[in-house]
């Protein structure tokens, strides 16, 4: 069976990520998809919209056959242990031939070039970049001219596209592993990621979140997300679903933040005394936004100081979390699958290096325990998800 492997978020599912499906079923010519979806908690570092659950129903109607979380402590982390999170999980299966990834400039030899010299860092490449940082510039204009000692490419565009950074990084970990997984790049279509207007092309997710949250009639959705999906969020808006925003965590952050606020000081990316500036942002500001507008600098961006606020209202300071998203995922939680991926489920078994799990249980990994601690934090956002939901709810098999 010739399995591809994507990486998802489907915050919430629109039509730019049904052509995603689609175009890596063509182009890997693959027998079925697995994907790795992030949890209730994303890589911009925000509560996902939807819960899990129905963004895997959603993946299953649409066209994926099996999948599997990816863990918070990977989902809520920068490109680099997002891609080692998920590329390690779908390594570790040992049933995936190809990994799929939508990029703007999808040209996959340039991208798998330049991982493996970020790897492997050459004695000329340490050099340049060396000389280059010597010279005063900062650290992503010095890496890309290091780099363009070794492509003919304008190597910019593969270091300021966000899908660009991300298939760099799973090229990286697919080295790293010395994965026999075949990357693969086909072009992403539509808006950018950030783009907030619906328009007739593939709208951003960005731009559904903002329509569905903020329309009272969500009709024109129709039009830029699959017919079923449409239905789904159409009924959950009747019934009264609190679709979730970022500033749905604002006073349970303000609250964390009176009675133990110094346990921000064990999340890994505080330092430099970022934190006073985070702090000085939570008494002033009047919405979460505003937090963020007042401590970004350019060395902490806007998605890095929102991962660090998410992490600190989860708990993640509970944790030894820099060792955590170093290591591999020890598990593969098994989310939810149609026919198709309950075969691929039996060919894993055989073949895999890490449990499959289809039952949570407590204090058997660190990892699930802080996965566990996001889904009770998410369900004080979400009054459709109940406290210690992960035990009530197996996969979802379609």
């Amino acid at each position: 069976m010739n399995v591809t492997g994507i990486v998802v978020e489907y915050n919430p599912m629109h039509n730019g990520h049904i052509n995603h499906i689609n175009s890596c079923k063509k182009f890997t010519k693959s027998d079925a998809i697995i994907a790795v979806l992030s949890g209730n908690f994303v890589q911009r570092g925000t509560p996902a919209i939807l819960d899990k659950w129905t963004r895997t129903k959603l993946a299953l109607i649409n066209g994926v056959d099996l999948v599997i979380e990816l863990p918070v402590i990977y989902s809520l982390s920068s490109a680099e242990f997002f891609a080692h999170g998920a590329v390690s999980i779908l390594d570790s299966l040992g049933v995936v031939n190809n990994l799929c990834f939508g990029s703007e400039y999808p040209n996959i030899e340039s991208i798998v070039k330049i991982s493996e010299i970020l790897v492997k860092e050459p004695t000329l490449f340490k050099e340049r970049l060396k000389c280059c940082l010597d010279s005063g510039l900062d650290f992503p204009s010095a890496r890309s001219f290091a780099l363009k000692e070794f492509l003919s490419d304008d190597v910019s565009v593969y270091l300021e596209n966000p899908n660009n950074i991300l298939g760099i990084e799973y090229c990286k970990s697919l080295i790293k592993l010395n994965s026999n997984i075949v990357p693969c790049a086909i072009k992403r279509e539509g808006s950018q990621y950030s783009d907030t207007s619906l328009n007739n092309n593939f709208s951003s997710a960005s731009s559904i979140r903002k329509y569905l949250k903020n329309s009272i009639d969500i009709e024109e959705l129709k039009f830029h997300v699959p017919v079923n999906t449409f239905n789904i969020l159409k009924k959950l808006k009747t019934e009264g679903y609190n679709f979730i925003e970022n500033s749905d965590m604002l006073p349970f952050i303000r609250y964390k933040y009176y009675t133990n606020k110094n346990a921000i000081n064990n999340i890994p990316d505080v330092s430099e005394g970022i934190e006073n500036r985070i702090f000085n942002a939570i008494e002033n500001a009047l919405s979460f936004d505003e937090i963020i507008s007042l401590t970004k600098t350019k060395r902490y961006t806007y998605s890095r100081i929102c991962r660090i606020i998410t992490q600190f209202f989860i708990g993640f300071d509970s944790y030894n979390t820099v060792n955590m998203r170093k290591s591999s995922p020890p598990y593969a939680r098994i989310l939810g699958f149609n026919e198709k991926g309950a075969n691929i489920l039996k060919l894993a078994k055989k073949n895999t290096s890490i449990p499959l799990i289809t039952k949570v249980k407590k204090g058997k990994f660190e990892i699930l325990d802080l996965e566990l601690q996001s889904t009770n934090a998410y369900s004080l956002l979400n009054k459709n998800i109940r406290f210690n939901q992960d035990f009530y709810f197996g996969p979802i098999i379609i």
